[in-house]
C-alpha cells in the first residue's frame, strides 16, 4: 500500500497523463514567419516590382510577394513613398486606393514629350467636369441618377469620359432593368492627384444644386439656338 500512496511532494499535476496534454497551437505566422527586410532592400525590391509590371500593384500583392505582413508593409511603403519623392529623380512612386505605381514627374513632360508620343491630354468641358463631378461624389451611380441631378441627358458626356478613362462601368444595381452603375477609375486618381476618392475635397449640396441649375441653362441655351436656325 506504500507505493499507492502520493508524497508530500507530489500534486495533482502529477497525475495527468502526457496524452492529454494538449499540443502547442502554432499561429499561422509561427508556421510562416514573415521574412524582414532592410530599408535599403525592401525600397529595391518594390521599385524592381513596380518597374517590372509597368502598372499599379495592390498592397495585398506586395505582401504576399515579399512574404511580409500587409500591416507592417503598408507603414514601411508610406516610408518608402515619402524618400522616393523627396529625391532628386525623374520619377515618382503614388498610392491608389492601396495600390502603388512608379509614374513620370509632371516637371519633366515637356522633356519627355520630345522622346515618345505625346502623352494624350483631356480636353475636358464644363459639361464633362460636373458629369465627372458627380459621378465621382456619387459613385457608383447610374446615368437615370446622374441625369436627375443635371436635369438633361448624359449619354455623351458618360461615354466621353469612359473614352477618356476616367470613368468605368463597376456593376449594375439590382433594380429592374438592371442599369450600369459607374464609378471613377485610376486614371482619375493620377490626373487629381488624390490617392483615394476619399480624398476629394468635401462638396456642398448647393454645389450640387448649381450643377443642375447650370445644366438646365444650358438646355434652354441649345434649344432657343436650334430654334432660331430652324427659322
Amino acid at each position: 500500500m506504500k507505493n499507492q500512496t502520493l508524497s508530500e511532494n507530489d500534486t495533482s499535476e502529477n497525475l495527468v497523463s502526457e496524452s492529454t496534454i494538449p499540443e502547442h497551437h502554432q499561429s499561422e505566422e509561427e508556421k510562416h514567419p514573415y521574412k524582414e527586410y532592410s530599408p535599403e532592400y525592401l525600397t529595391s525590391a518594390v521599385e524592381a516590382i513596380l518597374f517590372s509590371v509597368g502598372e499599379s500593384v495592390s498592397l495585398d500583392r506586395l505582401a504576399t510577394a515579399l512574404e511580409m505582413d500587409k500591416k507592417q508593409l503598408s507603414i514601411m511603403m508610406q516610408q518608402i513613398m515619402d524618400t522616393y519623392n523627396e529625391s532628386d529623380r525623374g520619377i515618382r512612386m503614388i498610392e491608389l486606393e492601396e495600390s502603388y505605381q512608379l509614374c513620370t514627374k509632371s516637371e519633366y513632360y515637356d522633356v519627355l514629350s520630345k522622346v515618345v508620343n505625346t502623352p494624350k491630354k483631356y480636353m475636358l468641358t464644363d459639361v464633362l467636369l460636373e458629369t465627372l463631378s458627380i459621378i465621382a461624389y456619387k459613385q457608383p451611380i447610374t446615368r437615370p441618377e446622374i441625369e436627375a441631378i443635371r436635369g438633361v441627358s448624359c449619354v455623351h458626356a458618360i461615354n466621353k469620359l469612359i473614352d477618356f478613362n476616367l470613368v468605368m462601368e463597376v456593376g449594375r444595381l439590382d433594380a429592374p432593368g438592371k442599369p450600369i452603375l459607374f464609378g471613377t477609375t485610376e486614371d482619375f486618381l493620377r490626373c487629381f492627384g488624390v490617392a483615394s476618392t476619399k480624398d476629394l475635397p468635401l462638396i456642398s449640396p448647393d454645389k450640387m444644386e448649381d450643377f443642375k441649375k447650370e445644366a438646365l441653362e444650358e438646355a434652354d441655351f441649345t434649344l432657343s439656338v436650334d430654334i432660331s436656325k430652324d427659322e
